[in-house]
């Protein structure tokens, strides 16, 4: 299965809050693709694959340098809410959750994820993006970056990428809350100074080559929207509503988002988190051929953007949403709470955990 292309051109070119037909449809479309399949493929024109063949170039860069010098920029006492992650930190959430684990059971064979069998191999890096509030009761989710010596483009170039990716997730918010019958603002007036993170990933495939090496064990994302930028290497499954596991595709110049837990939280259940996994396949292997033979580097890199609910505003299921059978499933929390629940859920008070 292909998933569908959105360009966001048209919306971005209306004016004020009345839209015609055509992108009223073109909002419906987004949020029945996001309640459907909980992945969206979009193409927006301030988002270039140059933007994103920049950014994949540092990250390598950087990815590449050793790791004595990569644990230089490691946080772990503010849980690697910035700087690096090392390798066999992140647990992905299917190793310690038993009732995913009864699940996977129930799956048929050609569906089933690969099963974990300790973290993920994967280094990333945690970037803030946007203003934080000067008032929260979440400081550790809203901490100082931290940036690398030796780069002294860093700041710019990721401050200029996880700007844009911000952009892009604000638009489909916009467009998901109007195909979802709620205000325009909806979801975006609750995004406004939250802890959003630039969090690319970075997998040796000079180590880690063999067919079904797990990068990121199946999963979902806590947050509200994740956003990635085109991979170099292929390798991303993700799991549709109705259990069908597909191998993601994302064409050059377009931008892959997910669903997370926080906009399941404030649809009580119209979207649900999306699950995913990142594995080397044969695909993969053909990809590391072809960077062998054109001396290109062998990390695979993902361009992954977090964005979230602010820290100190309240989930909870929005609008007509409230009167859906299945609100009682979501309580009132605040946003900053419920993301520290999920971390200590897989004992990552102390590490990290998106994975």
């Amino acid at each position: 299965m292909e998933l569908p292309v959105v360009d966001l051109s048209r919306y971005l070119e209306s004016s004020g809050d009345q839209l015609g037909s055509d992108l009223l449809d073109s909002c419906r479309e987004v949020s029945r693709i996001l309640k459907e399949t909980g992945a969206l493929l979009v193409k927006d024109p301030r988002c270039s694959a140059q933007d994103n063949d920049r950014f994949i170039d540092m990250m390598e860069t950087y990815f590449q340098k050793p790791d004595d010098f990569k644990r230089l920029q490691q946080r772990p006492n503010l849980h690697y809410q910035v700087g690096a992650t090392p390798e066999g930190v992140e647990v992905p959430r299917s190793l310690v959750d038993e009732e995913m684990q009864e699940k996977f059971k129930t799956m048929p064979k050609e569906y089933k994820p690969h099963i974990p069998k300790g973290p993920d191999h994967k280094w990333r890096y945690m970037w803030r993006v946007g203003p934080r509030p000067s008032n929260t009761r979440f400081k550790e989710l809203n901490s100082e970056p931290v940036i690398p010596e030796g780069f002294p483009e860093w700041k710019e170039v990721m401050d200029s990428w996880g700007y844009k990716m911000i952009s892009a997730v604000e638009v489909v918010a916009e467009m998901a809350a109007i195909g979802f019958g709620l205000p325009k603002d909806a979801f975006t007036s609750l995004m406004k100074q939250g802890p959003h993170l630039l969090a690319p990933t970075g997998s040796d495939l000079n180590c880690y080559n063999e067919e079904g090496t797990i990068f990121a064990g199946y999963h979902y994302d806590l947050n509200f929207l994740t956003i990635h930028g085109r991979s170099r290497f292929p390798g991303l499954y993700i799991w549709l509503r109705n259990g069908e596991k597909v191998a993601v595709k994302v064409p050059v110049g377009c931008l892959l988002i997910q669903t997370g837990k926080q906009i399941e939280w404030l649809t009580a259940g119209e979207c649900i988190a999306g699950m995913h996994e990142v594995v080397v396949t044969s695909k993969t292997k053909d990809a590391i051929k072809l960077a062998k033979e054109q001396n290109r580097s062998l990390w695979r890199v993902s361009s992954t953007l977090f964005a979230h609910i602010a820290s100190d505003a309240e989930l909870k299921p929005l609008g007509h949403f409230a009167e859906s059978s299945l609100a009682s499933n979501y309580p009132a929390i605040p946003a900053g709470e419920y993301v520290e629940q999920e971390l200590s859920v897989i004992n990552l008070k102390g590490k990290k955990g998106f994975s």
